[in-house]
């Protein structure tokens, strides 16, 4: 193979992981704007309306870490390609649905095919990038960006959807996506099996007794307890005090999106290239703090351009440029004979971050406001900002991914 043939061959196996996670991440939201509409169509109750979020997340949550597994012992492309198979039915399922109870037996199965696929696609990208560290963290950061971006796109989509077409077609649309990524990941993704070993249980304790992955999981927990509380906690302000509709809501995220668009894919990389991987998570990390203070200070009376949009700019710059490091610190630490398992393990600590960050900041919220709640969020991500200060100092024996004859190229073997 060819140089140029392998460097085609990668970006396509980069895009069919990318792809696949984007749809995940837009299936979490593009949801919710259809709630409305889908309970007057299929004669949801206001209980029952809700298993149609939590059917997805239930199922998704807890077979994160199992794929993960899976994908060391029968190879993490057989189990990507499972889940994307099962996810692009399960929404083909969902958009032809003809009453509820089906309707949350195929948002189950989305949640089973996304958490399948979901699950490995860290490792996948690290081993994929094995040899070369600046495409890594550059992928790395494209990854990041779908991340954050594909909450606030969904909202935006799925409004478009139901207004021009259907509530069916938030889960329709991803049929064709499936059905076109499908063939390309058969294609560039490495065939290889997993490494078929059996010891230890769920997770492997070599796992934790890699430091900096242990501790790139804290920073990164408390990073996703500062995301979804700013998101939580920012949508309500948008809303309930400058009284902006569902739509204007999602198009007000465009600067913290275009922030982390610019750090992500432009300025993390380069930065780490010059002045280190930890040395831009802290820098990141600080940006971070820095736009959630600014936005907890935002007065009643506020303006979205003056008090809002300045703060989203800074977190969204903090964001960009810690997530790609934070990942690329933990998956370059992780054993590569459990890169499925510290893969699901990654993505576990963000869906667990999230979860208790809306706990908490929302019962703070609610009793004692948003500014608090936000603060509170500003606390954890301090705590985590501190961690990464300490614990993880550049120098030898970073753990960072290396080429060499362990770290197999995961193209398709020529």
């Amino acid at each position: 193979m060819t140089s140029l043939t392998r460097s085609r061959s990668r970006a396509s196996a980069l895009l069919a992981l990318t792809a696949t996670q984007l749809m995940v991440i837009l299936d979490g939201t593009i949801v919710n704007v259809a709630l409305p509409t889908i309970r007057a169509d299929l004669g949801f109750s206001d209980t029952g309306l809700a298993w149609v979020v939590n059917a997805f997340f239930i199922a998704f949550a807890l077979l994160l870490l199992p794929a993960g597994r899976l994908a060391d012992l029968i190879g993490a492309r057989r189990v990507f390609l499972a889940g994307l198979v099962v996810f692009t039915a399960a929404s083909a399922l969902c958009g032809l649905a003809p009453d509820a109870e089906l309707l949350v037996v195929a948002r189950f199965l989305q949640g089973v095919g996304g958490a399948l696929a979901s699950a490995v696609v860290l490792g996948m990208i690290a081993a994929l990038y094995a040899d070369d560290e600046r495409g890594r963290t550059r992928a790395f950061g494209l990854l990041a960006f779908v991340g954050a971006a594909g909450a606030s796109l969904g909202v935006i989509a799925g409004g478009v959807l139901v207004e021009l077409v259907s509530w069916r077609w938030v889960f329709l649309v991803n049929v064709p996506i499936g059905l076109l990524v499908i063939p390309v990941a058969l294609r560039h993704l490495d065939p290889a099996r997993g490494s078929g070993a059996r010891r230890s249980g769920l997770v492997p304790l070599a796992l934790f007794r890699a430091k900096r992955f242990v501790v790139a999981n804290v920073v990164l927990f408390t990073m996703t307890v500062a995301g979804f509380s700013f998101q939580f906690l920012s949508a309500l302000y948008l809303q309930d005090v400058l009284g902006l509709g569902p739509m204007a809501t999602g198009l007000s995220y465009l600067p913290v999106t275009v922030a982390i668009a610019v750090a992500s894919l432009v300025l993390s990389g380069r930065l780490a290239e010059r002045y280190g991987p930890e040395r831009v998570l802290l820098g990141g990390l600080i940006l971070f703090v820095g736009g959630l203070l600014l936005l907890a200070r935002t007065p009643a009376e506020g303006t979205f351009w003056l008090d809002v949009a300045p703060a989203f700019a800074v977190m969204g710059t903090g964001f960009g440029l810690a997530m790609p490091q934070v990942t690329s610190i933990a998956m370059g630490d992780a054993p590569l004979e459990h890169g499925g398992v510290a893969s699901g393990f990654v993505t576990t600590t963000q869906q667990v971050g999230g979860v208790v960050g809306l706990a908490v900041v929302s019962i703070v919220a609610d009793g004692s406001g948003l500014g608090v709640g936000l603060l509170v969020a500003a606390v954890v991500l301090a705590g985590g900002t501190t961690l990464a200060a300490t614990r993880l100092r550049t120098g030898p024996g970073s753990g960072r991914v290396t080429a060499g004859p362990a770290a197999a190229p995961t193209l398709e073997r020529c």
